[in-house]
């Protein structure tokens, strides 16, 4: 039998049990798939069907060349596999130590490109190893609560956690981007001596490359592959306001009659965690809701709209727990006690990859609030959060977790989504705490999960926001102040405040919440804690004028929010995105990563640091900046030191662009 074969625009490789595909996804991209198994795996996890494209494939005596547009594929005769692009630049390379001839280091090692090693009654760890490119920037990969917004030197847990969101692509500095298209748990490690992916437990490698001139191209094509976000509705785009826990009824509408009574824009106002009986029941405490139809026709009109926290857990004492456990519907253990959750009760979550466990989900959510006027859901515990992250003791219909345990965002993101679309709803959004490839055709917004209430935690989101954007998930938010903690009275906080609250108006959703010092005791010590007040007014009167101030400049820029949410949907562009995507042949402005772009137009210089009234800015060349604070116009190419007094934020707006249009004017 022959080494190389094509068959129906794929090029194919036999040798030794391995089975090795590598056809044209898209354009300019190719999808790589290889088995020991008797018939490839056929499960598209996040990748959607392409229109087809004719490549073009060469196969010679002991190696073969697949061209698709402005990408080609090399396998040598040793089955190493080189990635260029349309002008004959390397853009990427299988690392091979053996004694295999056509390999570019021959070595004794016996270090595979592509080893499978079996697990004993199973399947098989995976490891893909390429060479790294000297000098590459890596920009994406999801969210990790670090500052490290280029991922090479970096070690990344392949896993969902509480604040941790594992989306595995990325762009390259060197023209490409790259998808690990396998929900397995694992690990990438982007090393000076090695770039690495491992799958504890997988059936097959597979994974997506795609070529581009501009970083803008090689997400255009990614949102092509994996699909594109919806297009964000238009409460999206101005302020959310939320605390750990509204208790009642009448306390959350306290709380927007008092926006309404100050003149202050709401667009969102949030019934948080445990306004359920018990988790599982996904419905009111009438006890404490009793009219939630009342409720919501209030909300709405005041021109907002509700959001209704849903947890994925089922408590042993929910009135759906003998149902769900008797089909099914529930994720397994493979030894010791059926829980994964012991917050305010034994919980085990229901099991997003069985459709229909979803379909069970999502009738009683929708009988139980989207048919009462909810339209907006908080699908909270995405993971799902566990108390020990023993990712090998869980599983779900289709598999144990360590094999595709990362699907689980995805699939809960889709259940809701789809329900919510069969319903009559348009372009459906709601608010995940986690993510992977593919959750934006979902209307996944995603944010950053309980952080700390630190300068430190914020200078983590500015590179945890923009990563997100880079790995494909435009719509994204955080916790405006932090999650962790916060008290209302103390200086430092406030500034702290102030500064995320600046931060947060230009970023995709402005939302303020988080679990602040709670000074009174709560009034039903059978839930979870209330938090103390975290309205724009609970932090004193300068820090309620600098937050209103904010507020309202966030609604002068709606226009120009909308544009750039057209955009994400049309072409898959990052709403805030590092310089590097609009400006990647400025070197200097490849280097930042204290700053950002909001859209295409508007640059902004966050302050990061408690007490730090100045500011260096680069701006990046080409251009002239407009100074949003003082109007003073500056060319590009150059770093400026600007002030940044406590109700000032450093905006520069791109001379020419569609920013001054598309704002409303200052009332």
């Amino acid at each position: 039998m022959a080494l190389f074969t094509s068959q129906e625009g794929r090029l194919i490789r036999r040798y030794d049990g391995e089975t090795l595909w590598i056809e044209p996804w898209g354009e300019n991209a190719l999808r790589v798939r290889a088995s020991y198994l008797p018939e490839m795996p056929q499960q598209d996890w996040a990748l959607l069907a392409p229109a087809p494209v004719e490549p073009e494939i060469r196969i010679e005596e002991r190696t073969a060349t697949i061209v698709n547009g402005k990408i080609r594929a090399e396998i040598s005769e040793g089955g190493c596999i080189s990635f260029y692009d349309g002008n004959g630049n390397l853009l990427l390379e299988e690392q091979w130590r053996t004694r295999d001839p056509g390999h570019t280091q021959q070595s004794s090692l016996e270090i595979r490109g592509r080893e499978f090693r079996p697990i004993l009654g199973g399947d098989y760890k995976l490891t893909m190893r390429f060479e790294p490119n000297p000098g590459e920037k890596i920009f994406g990969m999801g969210q990790y609560q670090d500052d490290c917004l280029d991922k090479s030197g970096c070690s990344l847990e392949l896993a969902h956690r509480n604040s941790q969101a594992s989306v595995p692509f990325y762009v390259s500095s060197k023209g490409y981007g790259f998808l690990w298209h396998n929900p397995a748990v694992g690990r990438a490690t982007f090393g000076r001596n090695v770039i690495e992916w491992r799958a504890e437990a997988t059936r097959l490698m597979d994974y997506y490359i795609v070529a581009g001139d501009t970083p803008g191209e090689i997400l255009h094509a990614y949102a092509d592959a994996t699909g594109h976000s919806p297009m964000m509705p238009d409460y999206g785009m101005g302020f959310w306001q939320c605390k750990l826990r509204y208790r009642t009824q009448e306390e959350l509408l306290q709380v927007l009659r008092e926006h309404k009574k100050r003149g202050l824009p709401l667009d969102v106002i949030v019934v948080d965690f445990f306004h359920w009986p018990m988790q599982g029941d996904w419905r009111f405490d009438e006890t404490e809701f009793p009219d939630p139809e009342a409720m919501i026709r209030e909300v709405n009109e005041n021109g907002a709209e509700l959001m209704v926290s849903i947890w994925p857990y089922v408590d042993t004492r929910s009135e759906n727990y003998p149902e769900m456990l008797e089909k099914g519907y529930l994720a397994r253990v493979d030894r010791g006690v059926r829980y994964s959750m012991d917050y305010c009760g034994n919980t085990i979550p229901f099991d997003a990859t069985n459709p229909e466990a979803c379909k069970f989900v999502w009738s009683v959510a929708k009988r139980n609030y989207f048919d009462k006027g909810v339209r907006l859901f908080w699908l909270d515990e995405a993971e799902p959060e566990c108390k020990v992250y023993d990712y090998d003791l869980y599983r779900y219909q289709k598999g144990p977790v360590l094999q595709v345990g990362n699907i689980y965002p995805l699939e809960y993101a889709r259940t809701f989504f789809e329900g919510m679309q069969e319903s009559g709803m348009e372009n459906p959004m709601n608010l995940l705490r986690c993510a992977w490839a593919g959750s934006q055709r979902y209307g996944a917004l995603v944010w950053s999960g309980d952080i700390d209430t630190t300068f430190q935690s914020l200078r983590s989101q500015l590179s945890i926001g923009l990563s997100m954007g880079m790995a494909g998930i435009p719509w994204w938010t955080t916790d405006i102040g932090g999650f962790l903690g916060g008290d209302q009275d103390d200086p430092d906080y406030r500034e702290l405040m102030v500064r995320w609250f600046q931060f947060g108006a230009f970023c995709p959703v402005m939302r303020l919440h988080g679990y602040r010092l709670n000074r009174e005791d709560s009034a039903n010590p059978a839930k979870a804690d209330t938090g103390g007040p975290n309205e724009v007014w609970s932090y004193g009167e300068e820090v309620y004028q600098i937050l209103r101030k904010y507020m309202f400049l966030r609604e002068e820029m709606r226009p120009y929010i909308s544009s750039i949410m057209k955009d994400a949907a049309e072409a898959g562009a990052p709403v805030i995105r590092p310089l590097f995507f609009d400006f990647h042949t400025d070197a200097a402005a490849v280097e930042v990563t204290d700053q950002y772009m909001f859209g295409p137009d508007v640059l902004v210089a966050p302050i990061l640091e408690l007490g730090m009234r100045k500011r260096k800015v680069y701006l990046p060349k080409g251009e002239t900046w407009i100074d949003l604070q003082s109007g003073a116009e500056y060319c590009g190419g150059q770093t400026i030191v600007v002030d940044a007094p406590l109700e000032v934020i450093p905006v520069f707006e791109r001379k020419g662009g569609s920013f001054s249009s598309l704002r409303r004017p200052t009332a």
